[in-house]
């Protein structure tokens, strides 16, 4: 026999999903802020990529710093600069008396402020990705949550042990149902009836003296089981 299964939207799946995307929106409205922000910070610092930059193929070289390309081939120049000055040495390899050592300085704090920004932009990058992610989120399980109730029918065991069969579709047309298997039985017997021969019938004579004789009478059915009539004498012959 076969059994119904009701499911019914989870509670509080549709409030799950609301907090996903009320927060997602927060994170994406945040990370584009704080992008905002480090953005017009550089670009008031009013720094220009040097057209020697060899950074993507000096595709940055002469633009202003606002972004994380520009400010990464910015810091890629300084230190091709630097590392000329200081004749491929850093500043800490520097002798303490060397009079270039004091730019090299200025360098390196110069490329930390630009990867600094770098970094920054990454991070507002990952920001924005994840209030997506969780606007998605949020959508898809008030969607899920949003549902009416479902009733599906199982198959059920039957006496046997296997799997009945669930109910017929309803466009289906009826199937009939199964006559039983009918088995020929042996053919009525028919009584048969034997004709018993009779003997020709007897005629009465006379002999050649003149003296009549009469047939013998017919024998007499054979008494049935447990009689005691004897049998009836012959008649004899008569005068």
């Amino acid at each position: 026999m076969s059994s119904t299964v009701t499911i019914r939207p989870t509670r509080g799946v549709r409030g799950v999903g609301m907090i996903s995307i009320i927060a997602g929106i927060l994170l994406i409205v945040a990370g584009a802020a704080v992008w905002i922000v480090v953005s017009q910070t550089l670009a008031d610092e009013q720094i220009t990529v040097s057209d020697d930059s060899t950074f993507l193929g000096g595709a940055f070289a002469g633009d202003r710093v606002a972004g994380p390309l520009s400010a990464y081939a910015q810091a890629d120049v300084i230190a091709m600069h630097a590392t000329g000055m200081a004749d491929g040495q850093t500043y800490a390899q520097l002798p303490q008396d060397d009079p270039v050592r004091e730019d090299v300085m200025n360098a390196s704090f110069l490329r930390a402020s630009l990867f600094t920004s770098v970094v920054a932009f990454g991070v507002c990058a990952l920001v924005i990705g994840l209030g997506i992610l969780f606007v998605l989120v949020g959508g898809a399980l008030r969607g899920l949550a949003g549902g009416p109730q479902v009733a599906v029918e199982t198959p059920g065991l039957s006496s046997r042990g296997d799997l009945s069969a669930g109910p017929p579709h309803a466009d289906a047309p009826p199937q009939p149902a199964p006559q039983p298997a009918r088995h020929p039985g042996p053919p009525p017997s028919r009584p048969t009836t034997r004709a018993t021969p009779q003997a020709p019938p007897a005629t009465a004579g006379t002999t050649a003296d003149g003296t009549s004789v009469m047939p013998p009478a017919p024998p007499a059915p054979p008494a049935g089981p447990g009689s005691d009539a004897p049998p009836p004498a012959a008649p004899g012959p008569r005068a």
